[in-house]
């Protein structure tokens, strides 16, 4: 089977390498993607916008056999459900990591500080102490290193759906940050923040305690899980 990694921000689809090698040995034909404007620190991302996104990973999908799992990471997971929108009898399952569904008009982060156009890594600072659990000081190094700006337009573009089948493809969270708990407490609570969840017909919550990077903190762990996720 051919299963779609979809980075989050700041992160091409080598962030993904020591998730995709056991993914690899287990059988499964992996995709890593690197999405437009994320090849390089000097690329152009000026004009590039969260559609563009979707339509990149709705490109490698098409030119795949189905069904097709989609995982994605962070604002990723945004970019996932969009593509289980567009192509709803095409994907098997979207395991969203550290991420929920995005619904229609809602916004990644547009919240995070634009410089010069685009979004280069905050300082950490800037981060919930939650995000940052396991991410010791050579990960926080690697990290940085390896960051690219994102497209400021993917951070604050609005979601556009419009299929309601998108809510017929099984779905997985994998809670880092947050635990399971307290996702379906939002959910009695009506939060708006897991609605778009809430309409999916058949999915299941799964606890992996970590920081918001676990592709970096706990990959084997990921990778794991990611496998249970497939296997049903």
């Amino acid at each position: 089977m051919d299963i779609v990694l979809i980075p989050g921000f700041w992160l091409d689809g080598d962030s993904w390498n020591e998730v995709a090698a056991p993914l690899s040995r287990a059988g499964l034909t992996v995709h890593a993607l690197t999405l437009p404007g994320l090849e390089s620190r000097d690329a152009d991302r000026s004009a590039i916008g969260l559609r563009d996104h979707i339509d990149a990973v709705v490109a490698v999908v098409d030119a795949l056999p189905a069904p097709v799992v989609l995982v994605g990471h962070s604002g990723g997971g945004a970019i996932a459900h969009a593509v289980a929108d567009a192509r709803p009898d095409r994907i098997a399952r979207v395991i969203y990591v550290d991420s929920l569904p995005l619904g229609d008009g809602g916004l990644i982060n547009d919240e995070l500080p634009v410089v010069d156009g685009e979004v280069p890594l905050p300082d950490w600072s800037l981060f919930d102490g939650e995000d940052l659990v396991d991410l010791d000081d050579d990960l926080r190094e690697k990290f940085r290193a390896m960051s690219i700006p994102e497209p400021a337009r993917v951070t604050s573009d609005r979601q556009v759906l419009g299929d309601s089948r998108r809510y017929d493809v099984p779905a997985t969270v994998i809670a880092c940050e947050f635990r399971t708990e307290a996702i379906r407490s939002w959910m009695e609570q009506g939060n708006s923040f897991v609605a778009e969840l809430g309409r999916v017909k058949d999915f299941e919550l799964i606890d992996l305690p970590t920081g918001h990077w676990p592709q970096f903190t706990r990959p084997r762990e990921l990778a794991r899980a990611i496998l249970a996720a497939v296997g049903r």
